[in-house]
């Protein structure tokens, strides 16, 4: 395997002091741009309004106000928005899972006519920044093709887009592919259809990946602001990332990102809980490929 370094080089006591300076500077720098935002949120949620605003920023909180939190979840009735997070997360999981693993498994084991070139269309659309499609995708939500409807104020105006996501059908398919086509022979010999086999022998097979991209879906549909913002405008039905963003000038700062980290905890606890799965999800499908 070559790199960018030499292994003669390496072997050298020069050659090894300045790859891990180098190392340990890079891996200083990336900790400094990831924790800092961090550390400011969190210690801002704690500080009184007048400490959040001061310049310049005291680094350390004077007095350790915990009860922003419970302030934020009572006077911003955090719990109803929420609830229309869940119910809008929830949907948009379950819907991407409907769409996209049988998508992919038609792709990678029925194998259809034009298969390569649809999937290739699909990738297409990962090239485009998303804001280009806002327009398109929100025409055809207020009047859907065929059936005439208009889903702007519901949940199936964020459930329904969920869905067309090209990177996890992909994902999913480099997967399936790993799958041996001995077993699906063996199934279709016992008589099993192709959904039968891809309930009950690619599915079971496809824990980890299938895993991951449920994690990835909930962390992109909770964290999404735009689109809740251009398909919900009923105050009442919208996430708290929207609702966040609504009420930020009436209320003080320090309340305010007391809220932010009520909203940003669900996601960071659901990484802590299952990073080894995502990690382990990611690299299988890495090595198998």
């Amino acid at each position: 395997m070559r790199t960018l370094i030499r292994p003669a080089v390496l072997r050298t006591r020069r050659g090894r002091t300045v790859y891990w300076a180098v190392l340990a500077l890079v891996l200083l720098l990336f900790t400094v741009a990831f924790v800092i935002p961090l550390y400011w949120m969190g210690t801002g949620a704690v500080k009184s309004a007048p400490e959040v605003a001061q310049n310049p920023p005291t680094y350390v909180p004077r007095e350790w106000q915990l009860g922003n939190f419970a302030e934020a979840w009572q006077e911003l009735d955090l719990t109803r928005y929420f609830l229309n997070t869940l119910l809008l997360v929830g949907g948009a999981w379950l819907f991407q899972l409907a769409v996209q693993i049988p998508a992919a498994y038609a792709l990678s084991k029925l194998r259809p006519r034009y298969g390569n070139l649809v999937l290739g269309l699909m990738l297409v659309t990962l090239m485009m920044p998303v804001t280009a499609l806002l327009v398109p995708v929100y025409l055809t939500v207020v009047d859907v093709p065929l059936l005439g409807l208009n889903l702007i104020d519901t949940p199936a105006a964020v459930w329904l887009p969920a869905g067309a996501n090209a990177f996890n059908i992909y994902i999913l398919k480099n997967f399936f592919d790993r799958v041996p086509d001995e077993l699906l022979d063996a199934a279709r010999m016992d008589g099993a259809g192709p959904v039968t086999t891809m309930v009950r022998v690619v599915l079971p097979l496809s824990r980890p990946i299938i895993a991951v991209v449920s994690i990835l879906s909930i962390v992109t549909a909770w964290k999404d602001f735009i689109w809740p913002l251009v398909v919900l405008p009923d105050p009442a039905k919208q996430p708290i990332s929207v609702f966040l963003q609504r009420v930020a000038p009436d209320i003080p700062l320090n309340i305010l990102i007391a809220g932010l980290v009520l909203a940003s905890a669900p996601l960071i606890a659901l990484f802590l809980v299952f990073q080894r799965q995502i990690l382990s999800g990611l690299t299988a499908g890495s090595l198998k490929g």
